[in-house]
């Protein structure tokens, strides 16, 4: 499936935007922009308004039941990072590097907290005056990582350790086992979604802003995630964890201070829809 209609994507004004490096149309996944600190540069992909099945259908073999199906409609379009945040970006705006896996630039950072995302976004904002950076949504990650889909994964019904970095010997729903990396990827290294966005599924679990709490089973529109609460959201499973945890229904939770090797994270750009 190509990416949204940019016809309805209400871009933002004036555009392009000033602290963009660098922008254009000109692949088969539409609008992107660049944004470039300290020579390191991470692309942003326009993910325009939409409207989805958010969960997973009772039918989805190894589902959980925290994954409760509804309708969800996006009414802004935001800009998502096309790759989870890079060592080398985040050493470009905070000078440190406390991930386990050094081993290329590349790799995602991991072992970093919620609140240590938050600091980097202080810290990128400082470097970028305006620049509306913020975690996505769990709403706004599950639309971008299914793209349009409404399989299990992005890539269909299964996934293998060519598509997807997870513990391959630990397949989903009867499949074949495979290779099991131990460890994370260089980013962009394994098949794009639909989209043109890398590493949904696997590789590091991501952020989101919101408080986790039990889903509705009404329609929503803009949903912001519990209004409080003891854990935030986490969301695309990691090299870590089983193949059914890279599902794009997959939802994880741990407290905002919790830093591991299996976690990092992926700034969204734009008009933010969490709670807080």
């Amino acid at each position: 499936m190509s990416a949204p209609d940019l016809a309805e994507s209400s871009f933002p004004d004036p555009f392009p935007l000033p602290w963009a490096s660098d922008w254009g149309e000109d692949d088969e996944h539409g609008l992107w922009l660049g944004l470039t600190i300290g020579g390191v540069r991470q692309v942003f992909r326009w993910i325009a308004p939409g409207h989805f099945l958010m969960g997973s259908p009772a039918a989805e073999p190894e589902r959980y039941e925290d994954e409760v199906e509804h309708e969800v409609t996006l009414s802004h379009g935001f800009w998502l990072a096309e790759t989870a945040c890079t060592q080398a970006f985040w050493q470009a705006v905070m000078g440190n590097n406390s991930s386990g896996f050094k081993d290329d630039p590349r790799n995602p950072v991991e072992n970093v907290s919620w609140d240590d995302v938050q600091t980097f976004i202080g810290q990128l904002q400082q470097r970028l005056a305006g620049l509306p950076a913020r975690l996505p949504s769990e709403a706004e990650w599950e639309y971008a990582c299914r793209a349009g889909t409404t399989t299990p994964f992005s890539f269909g019904d299964n996934i293998t350790p060519d598509l997807v970095n997870y513990a391959g010997n630990h397949p989903y729903a009867k499949g074949k086992e495979g290779f099991y990396r131990r460890q994370t990827v260089p980013v962009a290294s394994l098949p794009a979604n639909p989209w043109g966005l890398y590493e949904m599924h696997g590789n590091v679990l991501e952020w989101c802003a919101d408080w986790y709490g039990e889903y509705p089973t009404d329609p929503q529109i803009d949903p912001v995630g519990a209004r409080s609460g003891a854990d935030r959201v986490l969301r695309g499973g990691s090299w870590r964890y089983d193949a059914r945890d890279a599902r794009s229904a997959y939802r994880y939770k741990d407290v905002q201070e919790y830093r591991y090797i299996h976690i990092g994270f992926r700034l969204a750009l734009g008009q933010g829809l969490s709670a807080g």
